[in-house]
């Protein structure tokens, strides 16, 4: 290590307590005083997003003493965003946390979320914090329910038109329900996790679409239903 000449003739001053370590911080039920990258560990989950924030990504990393064995990238809003988001899935699980934050993941959005994920697992402020032993490698998956798919929510809406629910929770919305003074008061959904996976089972596409369906509210009460998408 090379040092300036004023540094050199400078005599020694004692640093008495201030070497005490870093901060305890709250991980999986512990307060650890976190010295290297393998003293990290924590599930969460962050946000990002592109430059021209045309898409985002929400990113879900469970980390196990400095290392990623999970992650679950959901993006939405950009088609080459998912590109990168199945690439992400390859290159993030295995590496430590520091490994990822150099990484470069091709999308800005992406990137991003593993940013605001590294800030949070480094200063505790994981969703596991304060579980003991943290959570399974695995549980990033509970956050899609049944069905195993990302759960969107997509309105679109115009001053002149008014509201169009078009996906929710439940899944692609195939009607909405109107009063007489044409306010919604329910809708009609076909949950598409739920189909693929009758498809997939077997079931005959006609059955799976009845068995995949229901409504939301007091969309028996309808006055008026319409095709959100063409009406």
């Amino acid at each position: 290590m090379i040092y300036t000449k004023e540094v050199e003739s400078m005599c020694p001053v004692g640093r008495m307590d201030a070497t005490h370590g870093p901060s305890p911080i709250p991980e999986e039920g512990k307060w650890v005083q976190a010295k290297e990258i393998s003293d990290i560990s924590g599930l969460t989950h962050g946000v990002g997003w592109c430059a021209p924030q045309q898409g985002a990504c929400k990113l879900t990393l469970n980390v196990k003493e400095g290392i990623i064995q999970e992650a679950l990238i959901e993006t939405i809003g950009c088609s080459g965003m998912t590109h990168s988001a199945a690439m992400a899935g390859e290159i993030l699980v295995g590496k430590t946390i520091l490994e990822a934050m150099n990484t470069d993941l091709v999308c800005d959005a992406i990137n991003t979320a593993m940013r605001e994920l590294f800030l949070q697992i480094i200063y505790g402020r994981t969703q596991s914090a304060f579980s003991e032993d943290g959570l399974a490698v695995g549980a990033g998956l509970e956050d899609l329910g049944k069905g195993t798919i990302s759960q969107v929510g997509t309105i679109h809406s115009t001053a002149l038109k008014g509201p169009r629910y078009l996906q929710l929770t439940e899944g692609y919305i195939l009607e909405q329900g109107l009063d007489k003074d044409n306010n919604i008061i329910g809708y009609k959904y076909i949950n598409t996790g739920k189909l693929l996976e009758f498809i997939k089972d077997g079931m005959d596409p006609k059955e799976a679409i009845d068995k995949a369906t229901g409504s939301y509210g007091r969309f028996d009460e309808a006055v008026k239903k319409i095709d959100p998408r063409k009406e």
